[in-house]
């Protein structure tokens, strides 16, 4: 029986915890998003701005949240779902800065262990079930189909998608996926969750106007509002997230890990407000 069964001190936690995933082996296109963590970091304390949340939180100045720093991996999924786990043995709720979205596979399998019903909100231009992607089952193409296999979540919900290959149609229909993909997208749209949440943010979920910091440029996506009204109206207990793909090789502005930082203050934010 996982911990959520046994009590609700995990969704009493009073601790937001940030941690770094320096992670990009598995990324099929070009490598990059293993330098995201370092610069979201540096967005997130640039003088340019502040830390407060759009709800008025200052977590500068907030001591239920800390930064961890970066984890060590040598090996991908030991090493990332361990440091996981015992982060969560500690009753925090989690923010991974990856990375590629390949690093949410082992992620899951450590919040599986501690919660039952737990829902994945993933925000994506793209469904990341390939059953594998250039001969790799890991690929960042392939993290919720390992997910899905192994039943570790109750739910997976996308929002953002616009690039469906005709196998990655089976795969949806095969784990029962509930996609709304960008065309049928409407702001109105109110997605209700029962039990834990995990939320998955990939950049390239956003047009690329807005985030072209990506490896994957897929024009048609979110606004940066969008994507905080969506974080922020969420009726539910965000136990963990991530926000992967940023490529900051692609992003000599900054701009892309201006908005990661920015949905990294609106997702804490969200969290402490439910603490």
């Amino acid at each position: 029986m996982n911990q959520f069964n046994n009590s609700e001190n995990m969704y009493r936690s009073k601790i937001v915890t940030v941690i770094g995933i320096p992670f990009d082996t598995y990324s099929s296109f070009m490598k990059g998003p293993a330098l995201a963590p370092k610069k979201i970091r540096e967005s997130f304390h640039s003088e340019a701005t502040n830390k407060c949340t759009e709800g008025k939180i200052d977590l500068g100045e907030e001591t239920r949240f800390i930064d961890k720093g970066d984890i060590e991996i040598t090996d991908y999924l030991a090493d990332i779902e361990q440091s996981i786990t015992t982060f969560l043995e500690t009753g925090t709720r989690i923010i991974s800065l990856g990375g590629d979205h390949s690093i949410t596979y082992p992620i899951v399998r450590a919040f599986n262990k501690k919660f039952d019903n737990l829902n994945i909100l993933q925000l994506d231009a793209h469904p990341d079930l390939y059953h594998e992607f250039d001969g790799n089952p890991y690929s960042h193409a392939c993290p919720f189909a390992r997910i899905m296999e192994e039943n570790l979540v109750d739910r997976l919900v996308q929002i953002g998608i616009r690039s469906v290959t005709p196998h990655l149609k089976q795969q949806v229909e095969r784990f029962n996926v509930e996609m709304i993909d960008m065309k049928s997208w409407d702001q109105s749209i109110k997605i209700e969750f029962e039990g834990p949440l995990y939320l998955s943010l990939d950049l390239d979920v956003l047009d690329p106007a807005f985030t072209p910091g990506v490896s994957h440029h897929e024009p048609g996506g979110l606004t940066s509002r969008e994507v905080i009204s969506i974080i922020q109206n969420l009726n539910v207990t965000i136990v963990g997230a991530d926000i992967v793909e940023l490529n900051p090789n692609r992003d000599p502005s900054g701009i892309t890990a201006a908005a990661a930082a920015k949905f990294l203050k609106e997702i804490s934010g969200k969290m402490l407000e439910d603490i």
